[in-house]
């Protein structure tokens, strides 16, 4: 943030109310009080501030209670911007007084804004399909959270009763539709033997394209194994069939938000950019678009990539610590899309593979590895998203 205002108002931001402190260039208090959760009570407010001149608006929370005021703010030509917990917290030590009231976190605020603006963090684009992907994103981060607890809770009834069987389905192939789709028809162990494996098998032949054939072998191999029945056992067959039926469902409500989330992406229009990259799919796409935006706000690849936490961080004190350092802070999301599309193409990219490849010669870990093609791959990235081009790979090997 590097635009001077007349006026900081910070806001600390309430379900029903906020309570809002307003200082000058020099940190003179001209508004602290409580306003209602309200379009016409917050226009008033900044309406009246804007008479001292430019106004910038500061919530601590961007999202949800926090949308409303940002909305107002940026109608009527305010600018915006938002502080993270984690500097608000270390902001609040350099102040006297532990009280923890909303007039002193709206100071707060609006002082760490005016005095230290290089805490504040951009504010969403005012984009239609940027917000609609977060609403999207969070719902499907939600979905997953839901779908892993219910997986948890499938292996453990299954390793309750039956750990042998559980056996059979490692990873992944417990969430298969044709696996799922057997434990909805016949409950559990009890219900299998009771269909018998050649009954077992000519349904499961109708339904799943591939041959279930060894699969089914398997599981009736690990029936056998055990011949005792395991207390509780006919109670958990009966829950057995509805936490495979919630994974299904689950699953189903993901694919659906994926095709939501493609569509989105796909109306954005940097997007075919981004996906021109090897490694950078629709789902990371979408990610790295959420957290950074067209990348318009950063002034060159560094201050991107420090904003993301993968340039390294120097530490240096005397003749004891010298050397760089991974960073521990920066945007969760943008890291992780970043690690993760370096990682697959360090595995189906030659000229990624290569690179990381002399990175793990030079004595570098898998991770460290990664990172710096992160690190180098941002530099690409971020020369495509300002120029518009989409990827073109140099012919000759990475260097």
């Amino acid at each position: 943030m590097t635009t001077e205002y007349a006026i900081t108002l910070g806001l600390d931001v309430g379900k029903s109310t906020h309570h809002g402190c307003a200082l000058t260039a020099d940190g003179q208090r001209v508004y602290d009080r409580e306003l209602p959760q309200d379009e016409t009570a917050l226009r008033k407010v900044i309406t009246n501030l804007q008479q001292h001149g430019s106004v910038l608006v500061v919530v601590d929370q961007p999202n949800t209670i926090g949308a409303l005021p940002i909305a107002v703010a940026r109608d009527l030509g305010a600018g915006v911007a938002y502080l993270p917990g984690l500097a608000m917290r270390k902001a609040a030590d350099l102040y006297p007084g532990r009280s923890k009231t909303d007039a002193r976190d709206a100071f707060i605020i609006a002082d760490t804004a005016r005095t230290m603006p290089h805490t504040l963090r951009a504010v969403d684009r005012n984009s239609e399909v940027l917000s609609a992907l977060k609403v999207l994103s969070g719902f499907d981060e939600d979905l997953a959270r839901e779908s892993t607890r219910a997986i948890n809770r499938l292996r453990s009834l299954l390793v309750q009763i039956y750990p042998s069987l559980e056996r059979v389905f490692p990873g992944v192939v417990l969430t298969r539709a044709i696996v799922l789709d057997l434990f909805i028809r016949y409950h559990g162990p009890a219900g299998l033997k009771a269909a018998g494996k050649a009954g077992v098998k000519r349904w499961a032949r109708n339904h799943s394209r591939k041959d279930p054939g060894p699969l089914i072998d398997q599981v009736f191999t690990a029936l056998s194994e055990q011949t005792v029945t395991v207390p509780g056992a006919e109670a958990v067959e009966l829950v057995i069939p509805r936490v495979a039926a919630q994974i299904k469902e689950l699953k189903h409500q993901r694919d659906i938000v994926a095709e939501e989330v493609e569509k989105l992406v796909d109306d954005f229009p940097l997007s075919t950019v981004l996906t021109s990259m090897p490694g950078v799919g629709v789902k990371t796409a979408a990610q790295i678009l959420l957290a950074a935006g067209d990348m318009s706000a950063f002034p060159s690849p560094g201050h991107l990539a420090a904003y993301a936490g993968i340039a390294p961080v120097t530490r240096r004190s005397g003749t004891s610590i010298r050397g760089e350092f991974p960073a521990r802070a920066g945007n969760k999301r943008l890291k992780n899309a970043l690690f993760r599309s370096a990682w697959v193409a360090s595995c189906h990219d030659p000229l990624s593979k290569a690179y990381y490849e002399r990175k793990r010669a030079e004595g570098k870990r898998h991770n460290a590895a990664v990172m710096c093609l992160a690190r180098r791959r941002l530099n690409v990235m971020y020369a495509m998203m300002k120029t518009g081009t989409l990827y073109e790979p140099r012919i000759s090997a990475a260097a």
